[in-house]
């Protein structure tokens, strides 16, 4: 202890944002708080966008979850692709920032749809030449710690990308789910291990929902029971 209190006091606790001093390691200054839109409140039961009125444990939709067919079952997002929220997907994304997948993965936690406890914890894959570029793949850092939280399996591997897809950031809906038509399948040495069994998809952004459902239906061919979704960041149609 006394070890950390003199580290503590070379090197103070940082916001993971803008790095003022806050009180504890993993946290957001007052500041920073206020400009990271989490969501709570009524929201869709199966992307998690927030919705007007009042939550009354009632199970409600969106418009856009209304009208296209979404191939899970229910979804979560712990905060809006905004503001600093937005910032830390980038950072943990494109930014080297892999200790922003501990927070973030908490956050998701205690957000997350309530799932059996045979359930898989699934990262949506990159594909190889993107993950030797990135060097990482942020999605499967936070599953990591969502899985140790929520006291489930994680199976880093179930799925994988044989077909690289272009970025699809800015294209429109149709553009998404087009491209990514073949690109994700159950993984051949584990796909075994996803029959008969429920699983927990971890992505950090949900935009159109097309790389979500890619990856759903191919959890579902491998004979998953159920798939629900859940993401860091959601973003809303007027984002």
């Amino acid at each position: 202890m006394k070890l950390q209190s003199a580290l503590r006091m070379i090197y103070p606790s940082q916001c993971l944002t803008c790095g003022a001093a806050v009180e504890d390691d993993l946290s957001l200054c007052g500041e920073c708080w206020r400009e990271t839109h989490f969501i709570h409140g009524l929201t869709c039961r199966t992307c998690g966008v927030p919705l007007p009125g009042e939550d009354r444990l009632a199970d409600v939709q969106c418009d856009d979850c209304m009208t296209i067919a979404r191939p899970w079952h229910r979804g979560a997002a712990a905060m809006m692709y905004r503001g600093k929220g937005r910032q830390m997907v980038l950072r943990l994304k494109h930014g080297d920032r892999t200790d922003l997948a501990r927070p973030a993965a908490h956050w998701m936690a205690r957000v997350a749809p309530p799932v059996a406890s045979d359930a898989l914890v699934v990262p949506v894959p990159l594909h190889w030449l993107r993950q030797l570029k990135r060097r990482y793949n942020q999605s499967a850092l936070m599953a990591k710690i969502v899985s140790q939280r929520l006291g489930l399996t994680y199976l880093p591997d179930a799925l994988h990308r044989p077909k690289a897809t272009e970025v699809l950031d800015g294209k429109s809906r149709d553009t998404r789910f087009a491209a990514l038509d073949g690109a994700i399948l159950p993984h051949p040495k584990r796909a075994l291990l996803l029959q008969d069994r429920p699983v927990l998809l971890i992505d950090d952004v949900m935009t159109s929902g097309a790389t979500l459902a890619a990856c759903t239906e191919a959890c579902i061919s491998a004979g998953a029971r159920q798939v629900d979704v859940l993401v860091l960041a959601r973003v809303a149609k007027d984002d």
